[in-house]
């Protein structure tokens, strides 16, 4: 049977070798055999060594994304159905139970596909030509594993256009109902797997979420870019004094208040605002807090956009800076990976500096556990979570 041979640059199978798993198509020296998108492509060395072999796509930059390692492993349901079982017990494993992150595509060891467990019910995301062709076969998987009452697709992501595939979102097995209960540690929470953000809520933030606890009990509690409230209710769950959770959306306002009467928080508003604005108002107000979470959306979701984020991190970061109690604490967030750990504590640092505040960093946080990063794929450690506390 004719296969198709990648031969790479000599020294591009480097980062390759080291874990990452996608082949750019400008470090191929030479292709040998049938080139058709979607089908198996085995990738070897300049020198001619296996490095791997994975899904071929044509149209993408990511022109091969590596599945195995392993030049004579068969790739086919099974092995699919294995990796996605693993994956799965590895959560439960940790502790995850009733919604949680089942597979973080190349992380996990398929790239380009994403399995959120929410409930009774799936979300999945499709971001590879290869996955795509294939989807009916990852969908029976899903059934057989998980016996889900429905599955939902949400392959609504402008990067689906990279592959040369259309965006799409809708229910591919079962019935799924507009709005779903799930479990998040101890609370109640109503998201919607349809509409929401991401795959319907915010999973990655779910240990960041309960690691509040030590910092808010009887305390005053600011929450921006609050979305549904999970960092606002979980503060209130443990006993904060008071919680004002700001959001621009007043799709999320309206579930933050209805995921507090879910869980009896009589001490939890929200309203939609502005943050940006909504900061200096409080300046100008005097108004104060003991607790300040910044949790905004990706400021930089490219490389180019580095400069420009910098200065919209920097700019929040001191603006609630200036409104945080003596002996307060700021727990500040950045969700693109462009925005390395280093660039992020560099610019809490000048954000201390503007603001005249001396800050200790008591925690470090990355995604939560369901989320693993892959050492050697940098997109893959994208969260940061850090939590300072203000003198």
């Amino acid at each position: 049977m004719d296969i198709c041979k990648i031969y790479l640059q000599p020294k591009e199978e480097i980062r390759i070798e080291q874990g990452h798993p996608w082949v750019y198509g400008n470090e191929i020296d030479q292709i040998k055999g049938p080139i058709k998108s979607g089908d198996i492509a085995y990738v070897y060395s300049s020198k001619g060594d296996f490095i791997g072999k994975g899904f071929l796509n044509t149209t993408s930059k990511i022109f091969v994304r590596i599945l195995s390692r392993d030049e004579n492993e068969i790739i086919d349901k099974r092995f699919f159905a294995n990796l996605i079982q693993k994956s799965n017990q590895a959560r439960i494993d940790m502790g995850f139970d009733n919604s949680y992150r089942v597979l973080f595509g190349e992380a996990d060891g398929i790239p380009g596909f994403i399995v959120d467990k929410y409930a009774e019910y799936l979300s999945i995301q499709i971001l590879s030509l290869g996955i795509d062709l294939r989807k009916d076969m990852f969908i029976d998987i899903l059934k057989e594993i998980f016996n889900p009452k429905g599955i939902y697709e949400r392959s609504d992501v402008p990067v689906r256009k990279k592959e040369g595939l259309p965006l799409f979102k809708d229910t591919v097995y079962g019935t799924v109902p507009d709005l779903i209960q799930i479990k998040e540690n101890d609370l109640i929470m109503e998201i919607d797997i349809k509409n929401g953000q991401k795959t319907g809520s915010f999973l990655d933030q779910q240990e960041n979420h309960n690691a509040l606890k030590p910092y808010v009990k009887n305390k005053t509690v600011l929450d921006c870019f609050s979305h549904i409230g999970g960092f606002g209710l979980h503060a209130a769950y443990h006993q904060a004094k008071s919680v004002t959770c700001l959001d621009i959306s007043e799709h999320a306002v309206n579930q933050i208040k209805r995921n507090a009467e879910l869980n009896h928080f009589n001490q939890v508003i929200a309203y939609k605002a502005d943050v940006f604005n909504e900061l200096r108002i409080y300046q100008e107000q005097k108004n104060s807090f003991d607790v300040v979470i910044l949790d905004p959306p990706a400021f930089a979701k490219k490389r180019d956009d580095i400069k420009k984020a910098y200065k919209g991190y920097k700019d929040i970061n001191l603006q609630a800076l200036k409104i945080i109690n003596p002996d307060g604490y700021l727990v500040s967030c950045s969700c693109s990976h462009f925005m390395t750990p280093q660039l992020f504590l560099d610019m809490l640092m000048d954000a201390s500096n503007d603001a005249k505040r001396i800050t200790q960093m008591i925690d470090f946080r990355i995604q939560s556990k369901d989320h693993p990063a892959l050492l050697g794929s940098d997109e893959s450690l994208y969260l940061k979570c850090i939590t300072l506390k203000v003198k």
